[in-house]
């Protein structure tokens, strides 16, 4: 039930005093998004990319969280139990708590942060180009979210970030919402908002 992770430890001689964990989307894999670290200038923190446990059917190489060519989402139950319990044991494996641990994903990543990340005490979640799998419930402690999307995405329309954005409203998310004039890619500005966004949910 383990996953593969990369992990990108901080900078030499710094003690990581936060972790940000990034779900890469549909038919990439950990490789994928472990590419934004460089990016982000966070040196202080621990930096995780785990693979999704399916193999993609077309990309070699290629992960997926669950297959969105079927309409039950084969293989979405088994993925959620593999990330439930990786997250239930990291704590324990990095000595950072999940109160200092922005969960962040793309496209199917988004997805899968927005559905999981919303049971844990996380400092934050991330979905990047994402969207909801279908309902989700209210909570007494919902972590702070930010939604970003590109208005021009072809693949995920920007109406779903906007209804994710509005169903989380009304449970009782606080809700940060961006859109860009982008596709369905993860643009510069983007970028910059992630790592503020960490900065503030995990810098208290």
């Amino acid at each position: 039930m383990s996953l593969e992770v990369i992990e990108i430890a901080p900078e030499r001689d710094r003690t990581p005093t936060a972790t940000l964990v990034l779900l890469h989307g549909w038919g990439a894999n950990a490789r994928d998004l472990a590419s934004l670290h460089p990016l982000l200038n966070l040196p202080d923190y621990l930096c995780l990319c785990p693979d999704a446990p399916l193999p993609h059917p077309y990309v070699p190489g290629g992960k997926m969280w669950y297959d969105l060519e079927t309409e039950e989402y084969d293989g979405l139950a088994d993925s959620r139990d593999r990330l439930c319990q990786w997250l239930d044991g990291l704590e324990a494996k990095t000595g950072i708590s999940l109160e200092k641990t922005v969960l962040a994903g793309f496209s199917q990543g988004g997805a899968m942060t927005l559905d999981v990340g919303a049971h844990y005490p996380l400092a934050g979640l991330v979905a990047m180009s994402g969207y909801l799998h279908g309902s989700i419930e209210a909570r007494a402690k919902f972590p702070p979210v930010l939604v970003m999307h590109g208005r021009q995405d072809p693949i995920v329309p920007l109406s779903a970030a906007r209804q994710a954005r509005d169903r989380l409203t009304e449970i009782g998310a606080t809700v940060a919402y961006e859109e860009f004039d982008m596709a369905h890619q993860i643009c510069p500005q983007e970028v910059l908002k992630l790592r503020q966004f960490v900065l503030d949910n995990t810098q208290n």
